[in-house]
This record gives C-alpha cells, structure tokens and sequence, in this order.
C-alpha cells in the first residue's frame, strides 16, 4: 500500500465517516464469486526497486510478445507506421483531456472533427460521432438507439457476431428490456435471410462475420421493411470492400483497432460509430463541429453532447461520459499516413495472404475450410487433429492461433480460426505451414 498516499489511519477514519468498519464490508454488495476473482498480486513490503523487478519479471510470463500471431476474432496484428506514435505522443495530445471550454481546446476540437469526417467517408455514412470506448459497445449503444426510434421491444441479431460482442450486447438489452431474436446462419456460414423476423426495431449484422465472412448485404435492407440496418465492419477492410452505407444501412459501428492501434493484451480500442443525418439527434457521443466566430476565423466547437451532465437528464440519449480521444486521434493520424491508396494496398496484402496460406493448408489434405463463403483475412478450419493439442504445438513453436471455446459459442466445435495480416511474412507463413504439418 506504499504507492496509495492514504494511510491506514486516514482509511479507517473514511470508513468510520461512512459508518463501515471494513473494506469488505464496503464491496459487500459484489457477488462474493466476482470479488473472489480479483485477488491481491500479494507482493508485501517491497522497495520501489524491488517491486519493478517483479512486476517485470510477471510481465515476461506473458508469452504473447514474443510469438508469431496469427490471432483474430477482433483484435489484430497489424503494422503501426512510426508516424503514428511520433505524433499522438506529442504532450498537447496526451495531456488534454475534454474540451469542456471549445475556445481554448481548438487542436483537441479539430482532431475530433477530422477523425468524424474521415470515418464517415469510410463507413459511407453522413455523420459519425467523436468515438465510443470499442466496438462491442458500439453494437450495443446501437441497439438502444434503435429501440428508441422504433421502439417495438425486440431487435433481430445475427448469431454470427463476434462471441464477445453478443455478450456485451446481450447485457446491455437485458438491463434494458429489449428482446433479442437471434437470427441462424446458413450452411454456407452467412445469415438466413429467410429466418428474420418481422415487427423487429433493427437487425443487427457483422460483416466480415465472426467465421471471417463477408456478408452480402445486397438487398438486406429492402428485405426487412422499415426495421433499421446495423451493420458492424472491420474498418480496414473497406479499404477494399464497398461501404455499409452503400447498401442502404441505418447504423454502422465497429472496432476502429484496425486503424493504427496496437494489439496490447487487448486495449485500449475505438468504437466507431456513424448513422444517418436525420437520427443525429439519438446519436450517442459528442459531435465536434466546424464553424465561425464573429470575426469570421474558422473555429470548432462541440456540436452536441447528448449525456445527461450536459442536457436534461430525461433527454440524454446514453450515459456514455466521453469519447476515445486519443485512439481516435491515433486512428485519425493512421489514416492520414497510409492514405486511400494505401489502405487500399494493405487490406488487398491481407486478403491476399490469407487466401495463399488457406489454400497451402487446405491442399495439404490435412486441414479443410469449415464454409466456402468469400472471406477477407480470416478463416475457419476443421483439422484432422484434435484442436486443443495442436494449439498447444502451434504455441510451443512460437505461433499464436485462435478458435476453440469461442467458436464452440457460436455452434462450431473441433475448429481453428486464423488471421492474417500485412506483417506477416513469407518467411513466416512458410514455417507456420511447416509447423502445422500442412505443407502440400
């Protein structure tokens, strides 16, 4: 407790304030079976030196850094230009916070707005709020939003969302009364059309899927009436694919990760989030905005903020207190560097590379892809080998792969999923193949 400035004193006199005796009894409204997952690292009495060194020495039990990964579901390896770093490290981007005072936050103002007007372009939407805290919670402040425009108590999901997503989701509709009515995938991995109920406030869609498919949504809208289209996208793959918004979507979100963020054990991430002009008044977020001063200077402003510290409370459309500035400040100045036509390069590296080494495991006659859908840079084989050892000899080499529990989730058992970006190399590929025994 050396690194907490309170003292034991100074917490007991807090706790006789409030009429508690114990820190226990403070958390006692926790489930005990939550409280007891959060244990003390149980470190004691260490000097400032001697505490680093342990810690460091915990963080190299991480076995993540030093592997080849091959991971997706979400979250992806993708290379970071030195340009990135350089610039969201300067100190006037790290040390501000909200620009609750426009005249003096310009810079903070302006990287809002040009991170809304980029994703917009990208998602082919009219507006796009500052950022959310990441994807999953994206889907999800898109599904309240839904259900305040339509209003009918149900929305129609899709079961091939990312597991992690469908639980955020699922917590989110639950605290909030809203029904959700899964809709089943085909044969070929993709949504049943013919499953979509009807009298629904949204269908919820992902696309590439959770199997690493890219759904047609050509016609989708038309085919569910006046029910809103929520399309969640991995951003960097519209470098090739046509927008969500081409199709006719309602709302598009997604996990803006893709865009110049590191891996990092998982975080921190990017919601995105962008929707038609004519529901920006149920956008969760704030909106930067553009305009002049009386002198006719250009300047930014927040455009609207529509949580309940700034509005009426019974007006507030989410309670979500900030946006991901410096994520999307980090995504922003991605974009910026690699441009359209190198977007366009590096999900084409992506694509590309993943279907040479899913065609190099297929023909090998030990691995075959689980669907035959068009998937962009991930997919899902069934091996010939138990799963969960061949993971462990994956990983005993030096490779990181996915699939498992989560895929079990989504109703597919005995499978792998892998991921493949730009960083990987042929050098790379080529021993992973070796490694899988599915060299042809």
């Amino acid at each position: 407790m050396r690194y907490i400035p309170t003292t034991d004193a100074d917490r007991r006199a807090m706790l006789a304030t409030i009429g508690i005796e114990t820190l226990d009894a403070l958390f006692s409204d926790i489930p005990s079976e939550v409280r007891a997952a959060f244990r003390p690292l149980g470190l004691g009495s260490l000097s400032e030196m001697e505490m680093v060194a342990e810690v460091e020495a915990l963080a190299h039990r991480n076995a993540g850094a030093t592997r080849c990964s091959f991971l997706g579901g979400g979250i992806y390896d993708h290379y970071v230009p030195s340009v990135v770093g350089h610039l969201t490290s300067r100190s006037e981007f790290v040390t501000a916070y909200t620009p609750y005072q426009p005249e003096i936050s310009q810079g903070t103002l302006t990287a809002m707005f040009e991170f809304q007007t980029m994703i917009s372009e990208l998602l082919g939407m009219e507006i796009a709020n500052a950022s959310l805290y990441d994807g999953a919670t994206a889907v999800a402040e898109a599904a309240l939003m839904t259900e305040r425009i339509r209003g009918r108590g149900r929305i129609a999901v899709a079961r091939t969302l990312f597991a992690h997503v469908r639980r955020v989701l699922d917590t989110y509709t639950w605290g909030s009364g809203i029904e959700l009515v899964e809709i089943p995938y085909t044969d070929a991995g993709s949504i049943d059309r013919d499953a979509i109920p009807e009298d629904v406030s949204a269908v919820i869609v992902q696309t590439p899927n959770a199997f690493g498919l890219i759904e047609d949504l050509e016609g989708l809208k038309e085919r569910i009436g006046d029910a809103l289209l929520v399309v969640s996208t991995y951003p960097l793959a519209l470098g090739l694919l046509k927008p969500p918004g081409a199709f006719g979507a309602d709302i598009v979100v997604g996990e803006g990760q893709s865009l110049g963020l590191p891996v990092s054990y998982g975080g921190p991430l990017l919601g995105l989030f962008a929707t038609r002009r004519e529901f920006v008044r149920q956008l969760p977020g704030r909106i930067a905005g553009r305009t002049v001063d009386a002198d006719g200077a250009v300047g930014y402003v927040m455009a609207a903020q529509t949580r309940e510290q700034h509005i009426r409370r019974w007006r507030a459309t989410s309670n979500i207190c900030t946006n991901s500035a410096l994520c999307a400040l980090t995504a922003t100045v991605y974009l910026a560097a690699v441009g359209g036509e190198g977007l366009r390069a590096i999900a084409r590296s992506n694509l590309e590379k993943a279907h040479r080494l899913a065609d190099r495991l297929t023909a090998s006659g030990q691995f075959e892809l689980v669907f035959d859908g068009p998937f962009f840079n991930e997919f899902v084989l069934r091996a010939h080998e138990d799963p969960k050892s061949l993971m462990q000899r994956v990983e005993s080499e030096g490779f990181l792969i996915g699939g498992g529990e989560e895929l079990s989730e989504l109703g597919i058992d005995g499978a792998l999923r892998i991921a493949v970006t730009e960083k990987r190399t042929d050098a790379e590929i080529d021993r992973f193949v070796e490694v899988l025994g599915g060299a042809a």
